[in-house]
């Protein structure tokens, strides 16, 4: 057996699946996705978080650097704790899981930005495989890195810029928004030229 086909056997998610291009969806999960921060009770099924996490490890990265770990947090207790490491971070304490980026603390100017934009990457691989499932999604900036880091327990040369909370939507479920609340495509949207 090829050993891609060894590694997919362990996740569904990884194995090929009867009809693809049918199933692959990703304008529509680019569409509906929206910031949650209102969740259901109803839990996560495990595939579903490992599908999550597989979109964040596949995310593009400059050079194939991956500068990224992720700590998945499912327990109540841990999420309420989480939701103290920014002002902004409250909702964490009501989701079904959140994810934990960890990253090496970057040294120099250039590797921060580096290391930023990879996150904001994996950030956005992450919310729209969720999106793509039903599941909602809001990103969170980590202020209290002592706290996460007891919270967590990472590396004392790592840190935690970013959660993401994820979750079935406690209101309105998913689904394309027609109007989105952004700036007109023509006034953002210049060709050749500004």
């Amino acid at each position: 057996m090829p050993h891609g086909h060894a590694a997919a056997a362990g996740h569904s998610f990884l194995r090929p699946w009867p009809g693809y291009q049918r199933c692959v969806e990703t304008w529509d999960a680019l569409r509906a996705r929206r910031n949650v921060r209102v969740f259901s009770s109803r839990p996560l099924p495990a595939d579903y978080v490992d599908q999550i996490l597989e979109a964040g490890r596949r995310s593009p990265s400059a050079r194939n650097w991956q500068p990224w770990d992720f700590i998945v947090v499912t327990g109540p207790e841990r999420l309420a704790e989480l939701s103290l490491v920014s002002p902004g971070a409250g909702y964490v304490a009501g989701a079904a899981a959140a994810i934990a980026l960890i990253a090496a603390t970057p040294d120099g100017e250039r590797a921060r930005d580096r290391t930023h934009y990879d996150l904001g990457q994996a950030t956005m691989s992450i919310m729209v495989a969720a999106a793509d499932l039903g599941i909602g999604s809001g990103h969170a900036g980590v202020a209290d890195q002592l706290r996460a880091r007891k919270v967590l327990g990472f590396p004392e040369d790592r840190f935690c810029p970013y959660l993401i909370a994820l979750g079935y939507p406690a209101g309105r479920p998913l689904s394309p928004i027609v109007r989105p609340d952004r700036h007109p495509f023509e006034d953002v949207v210049h060709r050749e030229h500004w």
